[in-house]
């Protein structure tokens, strides 16, 4: 059958797919727009499996905060160029995707791809972008945190996000020494809170890595664990979040500087999430 010119636009309207894509969709389903609509998400499904081996190295981090600030949502959606992830399109998705994620509070990433979106699911409807933009399109990460008060930060570029909980905040306002802190983490990186949470392998081989750096210098087989638990203390200061040198001030500590906006304030948790 003809498909007319007011039939392809309101496809596109509809799916936003490109127009070529929709008058072929509409062919194929003799002009019923609810075939149409299922054609080109098969379509989407199919070109998602085709690219399924790209890597989806650029992206955008949305951050949402419940209103009393003790509850934070993160999800990083990537694609395959920064072109893509500057597109209106990509943008809105992502924002829809952490408002219902904030009002939803999914358990995992599953229930996060299985919450509704339009007439269809989070799940599906990136299968549909994949179709619709003509690259892999994922949500690579979902990270949730709760504390007495969560403070959220997003680096330029929106490539890099971090949530931080905090405790003890004493009532003041601690959005700027949650953000300072958070600046931090988005820098350097730590393993960890503190040494407790440092995880007992990655504790093992510094021991083992300070043990052998000691010996190829010579030292002492006697001496060779007490060297290495200074070295694994060293990594500790440098690699734990609370006894980091404060980058704004390297002379004071991330946990001297917490305390000296209010006593005994500290960090519980925190994510970060970096994009490529």
């Amino acid at each position: 059958m003809a498909i007319t010119a007011q039939e392809v636009k309101k496809l596109r309207e509809i799916t936003g797919a490109g127009m070529m894509d929709c008058k072929k969709a509409l062919t194929e389903a003799d002009g019923d727009f609810d075939k149409a609509i299922e054609f080109l998400r098969k379509k989407g499904q199919k070109l998602s499996e085709k690219r399924a081996d790209r890597e989806t190295t650029e992206g955008n981090v949305f951050i949402k905060t419940n209103d009393d600030e003790t509850q934070a949502f993160l999800i990083s959606l990537t694609c395959e160029t920064d072109f893509v992830s500057k597109n209106e399109d990509f943008q809105k998705f992502g924002q829809d995707i952490i408002e219902k994620v904030a009002t939803e509070k999914p358990a995992d990433m599953d229930a996060l791809k299985a919450i509704p979106y339009e007439d269809i699911t989070i799940g599906d409807k990136v299968i549909e972008m994949v179709g619709k933009i003509g690259e892999k399109i994922e949500i690579s990460h979902y990270e949730t945190l709760e504390g007495e008060k969560v403070v959220s930060y997003v680096h330029a570029g929106a490539k890099l996000g971090v949530l931080v909980a905090l405790k003890n905040t004493g009532g003041v306002d601690v959005k700027e020494a949650g953000r300072d802190v958070a600046m931090q983490i988005a820098a350097m990186n730590p393993v960890a809170v503190d040494k407790d949470g440092v995880d007992s392998s990655v504790v093992e081989k510094e021991i083992e890595i300070g043990k052998e750096t000691a010996r190829q210098e010579g030292k002492p087989e006697e001496m060779l664990e007490k060297i290495a638990q200074g070295k694994l203390n060293k990594f500790f200061k440098e690699s734990t979040l609370l006894p980091q040198a404060f980058v704004k001030d390297n002379k004071t500590s991330i946990a001297q500087y917490l305390d000296s906006v209010n006593k005994g304030m500290t960090v519980t948790e925190f994510k970060r999430v970096a994009i490529g």
